[in-house]
């Protein structure tokens, strides 16, 4: 079918549509007014990562084609767990750890959305504002007869889990009624017309859409964004070293800088469309670039991406290191340093965590400790399996090497 609004227009172009309940009639109410649209973010950690990034990105392109975009806290479905696409049920988190993830997620969407009392402007909001006051056998009653258990374990959220035979507790199963009722809550409150969502949320949203109207009566809408495969075929952002944080405290703007230049040759484009503000006409030039020109379209999705998540004020230093450590193919030159230490420090050995954090590959000790951990650390082409591991080679070059591109040698001295 042909789109005529531009909130779908673009959508459309950059790939972020997948499946519908209704894409013509969405279309045609975004035709003749502003809506508002939700998307939900359960509070598992004090970070979301770049696996979360399509989601964010398509709230971002809601609300700068003039249209509310309302950002939902899982406050109270962080205690029961989504049991989509997981193996096992979720582990159970206290009062204050879902109060310091919120904390902590809500950070990253002041970088991306503009907050405030405007027409479009985004709201945060928390389902725990609702959830929480439910009466169980009120809730039973008005709303229980409105989903068919049969209907329910069709869905793969639930399908997978059960022919895996793991189990599925009857608290995870009923995680779909309550996303459902978050909608017809936002609905009533907000006005909110569409749920988005990736495509594992499918029967979630779907089952949202039906809730509000067999209750009201009104005709709501379901939007879901393609699963992100990379060139290799596999999850876009999970990396050896661990997941691509979009929080700095937990992943150094110079690493998701580097995640970003590192893309795949195949991945460039689509990742210039999904996780940029540039104009399509600009990202199909760059889509056109072949062999070495490739590394500009890497360059400018690696700023670009940074500068959503950060700020542009970062690149000047990441920029300085990159031209310091890599040559323009983005492969390491040889760098040694001479890096001086006191002979008692010498005779103990230095702690690897330490040399880590003091050439730049971490900002910190626990980074540091992260990064062996997955496996990205490695000592003289070896990867480094002891967090504990002290180092002594006075007088001699070791190389030390953090991922597949960053390598600096090292001649450990003692001071004079």
């Amino acid at each position: 079918m042909t789109i005529h609004s531009e909130f779908l227009i673009q959508a459309q172009e950059r790939g972020f549509l997948y499946q519908s309940t209704d894409l013509s009639g969405l279309d045609d109410l975004m035709k003749k007014q502003p809506i508002t649209a939700y998307l939900g973010f359960d509070a598992t950690a004090d970070s979301l990562h770049v696996g979360s990034l399509v989601q964010i990105m398509w709230l971002r392109l809601l609300q700068r084609t003039g249209h509310k975009p309302l950002v939902l806290m899982g406050g109270g479905t962080s205690k029961i767990g989504d049991p989509t696409g997981k193996d096992s049920a979720r582990q159970v988190l206290s009062e204050q750890d879902i109060a310091n993830n919120i904390k902590g997620i809500g950070k990253i969407f002041s970088r991306f959305l503009n907050f405030g009392e405007g027409q479009s402007d985004a709201m945060m909001l928390n389902n725990a504002d609702w959830l929480e006051s439910l009466n169980y056998i009120d809730f039973l009653r008005d709303f229980g007869s409105h989903f068919s258990v049969n209907r329910l374990l069709s869905f793969d959220s639930v399908k997978l889990r059960l022919e895996r035979e793991q189990n599925l507790s009857f608290l995870e199963f009923n995680y779909m009624i309550l996303q459902s009722y978050d909608f017809l809550e936002l609905n009533r409150r907000y006005g909110c017309v569409l749920e988005l969502g990736g495509s594992d949320q499918w029967g979630n949203i779907v089952s949202g859409v039906d809730l509000v109207r067999k209750i009201s009566g009104k005709h709501v809408y379901g939007l879901t964004s393609p699963l992100v495969i990379t060139a290799g075929g596999q999850k876009m952002g999970k990396t050896a070293s661990g997941a691509v944080w979009l929080n700095p405290e937990r992943l150094s703007v110079y690493d998701y800088w580097q995640f970003w230049r590192n893309t795949h040759d195949q991945d460039v484009g689509k990742y210039l469309r999904l996780f940029t503000d540039l104009p399509i006409d600009e990202i199909k030039r760059l889509e056109e670039l072949k062999d070495q020109e490739i590394n500009e379209a890497k360059k400018i999705l690696a700023d670009e991406a940074t500068t959503l998540a950060h700020g542009r004020e970062c690149l000047d230093e990441i920029h300085q290191t990159v031209a310091k450590f890599f040559n323009a193919e983005g492969t390491a030159k040889a760098e040694l340093q001479m890096l001086d230490y006191s002979r008692q420090e010498l005779s103990q050995g230095i702690p690897v965590v330490d040399l880590l954090c003091r050439i730049g590959f971490a900002t910190s000790k626990g980074e540091a400790r992260r990064l062996i951990k997955g496996g990205g650390a490695r000592l003289n082409d070896t990867v480094i399996t002891d967090e504990e591991l002290t180092i002594k080679e006075i007088g001699t070059v070791i190389k030390l090497s953090a991922g597949k591109k960053r390598h600096i040698e090292i001649k450990l001295k003692p001071a004079e």
